[in-house]
């Protein structure tokens, strides 16, 4: 899956697997919290609240499978997620207002591959020294996140210009929700995560702040202080250095984790 025919390695292949994209996994959850109907599905039919990493993996396992996975590896986590997204329904609260929901909804799909796309864009951009033409070939190829289940191929914004207005257009509708606040809390507590990823989560909790959007960290009710300022540029920094000098095995190692996670799955 990595090379086509002998030709040069497709962009997110090349992109993905790298462990310094990681530091965007935060931004993402907390964009898909931000949605009115993807925050109040989670809030209601995950496990979010006591095991909030459990979405991260499953996420990761998802990106690096169809990225750099085998045929027969992707076939297990799109039936996985197919199948934990089967049940995921909800009505409209005619007392609160929330709308209804889906997670077949090709809609909440285009949005999830967005935020997914949209943060390993904005981390890329300060670790990486990508080619603009890569960088739309990126774009591009991110599309079969959403393609590989309900979202339709055409529903993708066409070019990364078209997708930024997508983003502008889809701001003004995100609300953060007390409910969905604290589960952005849990995520950053990592009560059940084991003590190696607890202690640095905090960091993580700066870096994500210091990269979400404005509008969406104001209404998580975070501070852009000059102390996570501080402490977000200088994890950029390391990671920056980290990728130019570290070898691909160890960049590289947390998808040989998650791909060995889909083999058991199967």
């Amino acid at each position: 899956m990595n090379r086509k025919d002998g030709q040069e390695q497709e962009a997110i292949s090349r992109v993905a697997p790298e462990a310094g994209l990681l530091l965007g996994a935060g931004r993402a959850i907390l964009l898909q919290l931000a949605h009115p109907q993807i925050g109040r599905a989670i809030a209601e039919h995950s496990d979010f609240a006591a095991n909030p990493l459990s979405r991260l993996i499953h996420t990761l396992s998802y990106i690096y499978a169809l990225s750099n996975g085998t045929a027969a590896q992707q076939r297990t986590i799109i039936a996985y997620v197919d199948a934990a997204h089967r049940p995921v329904r909800g009505t409209r609260n005619p007392r609160s207002g929330e709308p209804a929901y889906s997670a077949l909804d090709p809609k909440l799909q285009l949005w999830v591959a967005a935020t997914l796309y949209d943060s390993a864009r904005v981390i890329a951009g300060q670790i990486l020294d990508e080619k603009v033409q890569d960088q739309e070939e990126l774009y591009l190829q991110y599309a079969r996140l959403g393609n590989a289940l309900q979202m339709p191929a055409d529903w993708w914004p066409e070019s990364l210009t078209a997708f930024s207005r997508y983003l502008a257009q889809m701001e003004p509708s995100l609300r953060v929700t007390e409910q969905t606040r604290a589960l952005a809390d849990e995520l950053f507590a990592g009560r059940s995560a084991p003590w190696w990823i607890r202690i640095g989560l905090p960091l993580m909790r700066d870096v994500t702040i210091a990269q979400l959007p404005a509008i969406v960290r104001e209404d998580f009710g975070y501070e852009l202080t000059a102390g996570i300022q501080k402490r977000n540029a200088r994890v950029i920094r390391v990671v920056r250095l980290a990728t130019k000098i570290c070898p691909k095995f160890i960049r590289h190692a947390p998808m040989r984790l998650m791909l060995r996670h889909i083999q058991k799955m199967a």
